[in-house]
């Protein structure tokens, strides 16, 4: 098992020997990846990476799996230039590394994508995904960014945005049972939370035996008893965007 003897806090667990079927482009200040679907369509999904960043093969993968199922997919860099975390870093300094990233702050640069999508690309339902502290940052725009119709946070780190329930649209959130970063407990309170405050959809669904990172990570072929939950948590994201944009 690929990197999974000592958790962190986003397992890179093994990565994609991909290379992506998009392309780079710079939208005002921002870079991004970008991938059309085969015919043309007015949907589109925004894509948020994990501390990895925008370059990594696994989140490109997911870019292109969105296409794949019709959607315009980007996947814009959050950081903005800054450095993404690096698995050979030291992880004593990952606090103040994050402190100049926090998940909370990307309101300007999803502004500039949505506008993007809007008057490049010809969306007119956007919907966002997001992975780790890119699932925490969907937990965030799903609470205040009218422009956004629904979103997916895949294993979103609770303790950025915790007490903050009373969601805009209807979010399905995905956890993994074993995650070393993000106890069962604090989806539990998560779950209570929405329960009293939420007024949309909303579904919280936990992946029996799964680890932090699982959808987004090439481990069917090293663990073949996961492949079944990996296939089923990218099938219930996908889902869960076609129900609702």
């Amino acid at each position: 098992m690929a990197n999974e003897s000592r958790p962190c806090p986003c397992d890179i667990g093994d990565r994609f020997d991909y290379g992506g079927r998009g392309q780079e482009v710079q939208v005002e200040h921002i870079k991004a990846y970008v991938c059309k679907a085969p015919a043309s369509t007015d949907k589109a999904v925004v894509v948020i990476h994990d501390i990895f960043g925008w370059q990594l093969p696994n989140t490109r993968y997911m870019a292109d799996m969105l296409a794949a199922n019709g959607y315009i997919a980007i996947c814009p860099d959050f950081f903005v230039g800054q450095e993404a975390w690096k698995p050979s870093n030291d992880w004593a300094s990952f606090d103040d590394w994050l402190k100049t990233r926090n998940a909370g702050k990307i309101d300007k640069e999803v502004d500039v994508i949505v506008k993007y999508l809007s008057e490049q690309c010809g969306a007119k339902k956007i919907g966002v995904i997001g992975f780790c502290w890119g699932g925490a940052a969907v937990q965030h725009l799903m609470l205040k960014n009218p422009h956004l119709k629904t979103g997916v946070s895949l294993y979103g780190v609770i303790r950025f945005f915790e007490g903050r329930s009373n969601l805009l649209h209807p979010t399905f959130f995905i956890f993994a049972e074993k995650d070393d970063y993000i106890p069962l407990e604090q989806v539990t309170l998560l779950e209570q939370k929405l329960k009293q405050n939420c007024k949309v959809d909303y579904e919280v669904k936990i992946y029996p035996g799964q680890t932090h990172g699982f959808v987004h990570r090439k481990r069917e072929d090293i663990n073949p008893q996961d492949k079944p939950y990996i296939e089923e948590g990218r099938k219930d994201m996908i889902n869960w965007l076609n129900k609702y944009l």
